[in-house]
């Protein structure tokens, strides 16, 4: 399959363009496309033989559940049985936005979208081009992150065209993603709201809004219920996966400094090629193949922007080894460590 690769200004999309790209959409075919998180790979959420594709392209197995996005408020109730008050109260609050929830689905939505499960993810994002896609496509587009399955999410256009290039009909590129982690997702199938994936809105500002909200137990645990269907993206298989191995050391920053220089010289000395992620705090004090400064941890928008990118750029490097930092900040740090957390396969180094 020949892929079409289609230049976008974000502010001012093209409606010729975003027509084409939606037709694509309406006859069953697949697009990837731009979204404040990360990259997704659309296809017609309504349309079982659609989302099927999206698990052919990506490798994604399909129990793995598919987020439909919508642009409109009038496209959430053909699709969820029951949307409660203070869904709708979060939705006032957070939509158009970086935030998924969880309802129990109609029959309107293809047990091939959905997972399998009695349940759809839904998010209205706030993406200029998404937004403008969503319509043109008919209201409704199932998108997983624009990756192959188990590889880091795409926040460029290029991360998109090197995994998908050949496999999909069109990929839209709209520039670099601003947030760079996919969105927080909710469940609303519960007596109490229960966080899912943790994203740009944390638990503080969600109780806020909501009042009593639960984190799942299993968001930085390795622990998996092999037995449960994973409710939603993400919570069962390793994701976010560089091609070297990475692992994650915690501790006080002078330790978790001292204890990753010794890992690296360790690897280097068994001929290994090595990197680093690290802050600002930190990074000029390592020693090693390739070093990757996210940012400062008093900016933690920074380090999740780039989480992605920087693992990827360790691939083009030939980086064999990668040894992190444990970026346990307070606004966006539970994001950052279950991206971190799932792509080192749980393997953590306390120093």
């Amino acid at each position: 399959m020949e892929t079409e690769i289609l230049k976008i200004d974000k502010n001012a999309p093209d409606p010729a363009a975003i027509e084409r790209a939606g037709r694509i959409l309406r006859e069953g075919g697949l697009v990837a496309f731009p979204t404040e998180t990360v990259y997704g790979l659309g296809g017609n959420a309504l349309l079982a033989d659609a989302s099927r594709k999206i698990y052919a392209a990506k490798g994604r197995p399909s129990d793995n559940p598919l987020i439909v996005h919508i642009a409109d408020m009038e496209h959430l109730p053909p699709i969820a049985a029951e949307v409660p008050e203070n869904a709708l109260k979060l939705a006032g609050a957070c939509w158009p936005g970086p935030l998924t929830m969880i309802f129990n689905k109609t029959s309107l939505v293809p047990d091939e979208t959905s997972g399998g499960l009695p349940t759809v993810a839904v998010r209205m994002p706030s993406h200029p081009v998404a937004a403008a896609l969503i319509r043109a496509a008919g209201g409704y587009i199932a998108a997983p992150s624009a990756n192959l399955s188990g590889r880091p999410s795409t926040t460029k256009a290029e991360h998109v065209i090197r995994d998908l290039s050949g496999r999909i009909d069109m990929i839209i590129d709209g520039g670099d993603a601003d947030i760079g982690l996919e969105s927080t997702i909710v469940d609303f199938t519960e007596d109490v709201p229960v966080i899912l994936r943790p994203g740009y809105y944390n638990l503080a500002m969600l109780s806020e809004i909501l009042g009593e909200v639960r984190i799942d137990p299993g968001i930085l645990d390795a622990a998996e219920e092999k037995g449960v269907r994973p409710k939603a993206p993400g919570m069962r298989y390793r994701h976010y996966a560089p091609k070297a191995r990475l692992v994650i050391v915690e501790g006080e920053p002078e330790k978790v400094v001292s204890k990753i220089q010794a890992l690296a010289d360790a690897a280097a000395q068994e001929g290994k090629r090595t990197g680093v992620m690290a802050s600002d705090e930190t990074a000029g004090r390592y020693r090693a193949d390739d070093v990757k400064d996210l940012g400062s941890i008093s900016r933690d928008e920074d380090i999740a922007r780039g989480l992605f990118d920087a693992l990827r750029q360790f691939d083009d490097d030939g980086v064999e080894v990668i040894y992190s930092e444990a970026f346990l900040t307070p606004r966006m740090g539970q994001a950052i460590m279950n991206r971190l957390l799932k792509a080192a396969g749980h393997e953590v180094i306390y120093a």
